[in-house]
């Protein structure tokens, strides 16, 4: 099902201000971390998904999927990777997922050690499960072995996984506006 672009934006605007009411939103800029408040109308602009959005989430671990793409494949995928996180008794990485026109980069919060960088033409597929509605989850086909990977995150708040949702659209989009811009004139 398929969004009309006023409720996108509206969706994508109410996931904003929940961002923007979280302590935990970090902002990178030319490698330097500092903490800053986002406009209210941070949906519309630009300037801070070029730069780069970033989000705290704890990361619960990844599945193999046959399917780039679909609502019923995610579903599946994030059960099987919830319930393996259940019964392993192990603390959860916390990382630092930035999103950007060229993608999704994950940083370890606490060493800071990059963990992996992913290219934007290599997902697929992005969701906030609506059982587990806290969790987001993204596929995307490995550099190493070309198959397609489900990883699965935990955010603190339901708002912050739609936002982190809606944040990978929006810079698939820009993505798609930069590509078509630099080919115009070819």
């Amino acid at each position: 099902a398929r969004l009309d672009p006023g409720s996108a934006m509206e969706a994508l605007r109410a996931a904003g201000r929940a961002v923007l009411r979280s302590p935990r939103l970090a902002r990178h800029g030319l490698g330097l971390r500092r903490r800053r408040k986002l406009p209210e109308s941070w949906a519309d602009m630009q300037e801070p998904l070029l730069e780069g959005m970033c989000f705290t989430l704890k990361y619960l671990g990844m599945t193999l999927v046959e399917k780039p793409k679909g609502e019923d494949m995610a579903a599946a995928a994030i059960r099987r990777i919830v319930a393996t996180a259940r019964v392993g008794a192990r603390k959860f990485q916390k990382v630092i997922l930035t999103v950007s026109p060229r993608g999704i980069s994950l940083q370890d919060a606490d060493t800071k050690e990059m963990v992996e960088n992913i290219s934007i033409y290599r997902i697929s597929y992005c969701t906030t499960d609506k059982l587990q509605n806290k969790v987001f989850a993204y596929v995307a086909q490995s550099q190493e072995s070309g198959a397609l990977e489900c990883h699965a995150f935990l955010s603190p708040k339901k708002k912050i996984a739609q936002a982190v949702t809606l944040t990978v659209a929006q810079a698939f989009q820009m993505a798609l506006d930069l590509w078509e811009a630099t080919h115009a004139g070819r």
